[in-house]
């Protein structure tokens, strides 16, 4: 059996008595007690997450835009100021999803991204792939010395400066999807992102490995409640934010997982999987949904590859939960073209077919309900 992968925060997390699991490879925790307060923890006031085993990648060189111009359906001219950020899909030659990352421009020559775990080393070797076939002359350097601690929550903000103060006046300005480097902390350079996966406003902070614990230590003393891999969960799909190998993976476009924004094709730059998008267009349409009552009472919970069927032909759900905020079964689906918010269709649970109502995405953010 090959022995798990571990964040430098692993100790820590079993001193919590965290639920432990198999993470794709990743001795991660699930959770700390309760699932459900550490998911409203982060809707009302302020959680941290592990999120270490992503791993960022820094990208150096004089044509280190031209490469990202080339290797990402999103278009990283937009990123003209240092630390801007872009999310993004990393596309094979067929328009399917290698994988979807941030990637932050500090310079013209200096680029970094943080890829998905269960993808890095694949994504390692194409990031490698296309600088060779493309004489893009880039070093490219996986960073294993860092980890990444993401705070989240309408206090997360406060908190991380209470803890680091030094960060304040870098970051108390900072947009969302912007990034700064901060020298002068107790816990080394961070990087601080105005960046995350719940929905909620925070940070996504990237710290030298030797003083995570640190940091995390002192960030739980201010209050912020430790929260796994289930609240994190039930938090981005309330968010409408996709799960890769959920929501979409190489065999899917980018236009069917519902992040066409995150594709330019109107600039005229040449990208991996343009050619295959623009033949194929949007064969699917990417919805939420959610579940009728009966009588006032869930009738059941929506999960993956539970069969969707609407007058347009079938359909399946990528990614279903039940939701803390709404008390409602939420899910994301992929059903044929022509299916829109309003229209009622009918979701095979076990052995009975139940009514969904198809919604706009996202279902929550920053602690509103939008959907339903």
């Amino acid at each position: 059996m090959t022995e798990l992968q571990q964040t430098p925060l692993n100790a820590t997390h079993r001193s919590l008595n965290a639920r432990m699991v198999d993470f794709g490879g990743w001795d991660m925790p699930v959770n700390y007690g309760s699932q459900i307060d550490e998911h409203r923890a982060v809707r009302t006031d302020a959680g941290m997450f592990d999120v270490s085993h992503m791993r960022v990648v820094d990208f150096t060189g004089d044509r280190a835009r031209a490469f990202f111009e080339y290797a990402l359906a999103n278009n990283v001219g937009k990123l003209q100021t240092p630390g801007r950020a872009l999310y993004s899909c990393m596309l094979n030659s067929n328009g399917g999803v290698i994988d979807d990352l941030i990637v932050y421009r500090f310079a013209d020559d200096n680029f970094r991204t943080v890829v998905n775990a269960g993808t890095a080393e694949k994504d390692i070797a194409w990031f490698g792939q296309l600088n060779a076939e493309g004489g893009f002359g880039l070093t490219i350097t996986p960073r294993r010395d860092l980890a990444i601690v993401a705070v989240q929550g309408p206090n997360a903000r406060d908190k991380v400066w209470q803890v680091a103060p030094s960060t304040r006046s870098a970051t108390e300005l900072l947009k969302p999807f912007n990034a700064a480097k901060i020298e002068n902390t107790p816990f080394g350079e961070l990087m601080v992102a105005r960046t995350g996966y719940t929905g909620e406003d925070g940070f996504e902070i990237v710290i030298p490995a030797t003083e995570v614990c640190a940091f995390w230590d002192a960030l739980q003393r201010q209050g912020v409640r430790p929260a796994g891999l289930g609240a994190r969960d039930t938090l981005r799909l309330e968010a409408g934010m996709n799960l890769y190998g959920q929501d979409m993976d190489e065999d899917v476009s980018p236009l069917d997982a519902g992040l066409a924004w995150t594709v330019d094709l109107n600039s005229p730059r040449d990208f991996v999987g343009r050619e295959k998008l623009e033949a194929d267009g949007m064969q699917q349409a990417f919805v939420g949904l959610i579940l009728h009552k009966d009588n006032g009472k869930a009738a059941g919970v929506l999960r993956a590859h539970q069969k969707v069927v609407t007058p347009q032909g079938e359909g399946e759900i990528t990614s279903g939960t039940f939701s803390p905020t709404m008390q409602e079964s939420i899910a994301f689906a992929r059903v044929p073209v022509g299916v829109k918010p309003g229209d009622i269709v009918q979701v095979q649970i076990r052995d009975k077919a139940l009514p969904a109502s198809v919604v706009k995405l996202p279902f929550v953010r920053n602690g509103k309900v939008l959907a339903g």
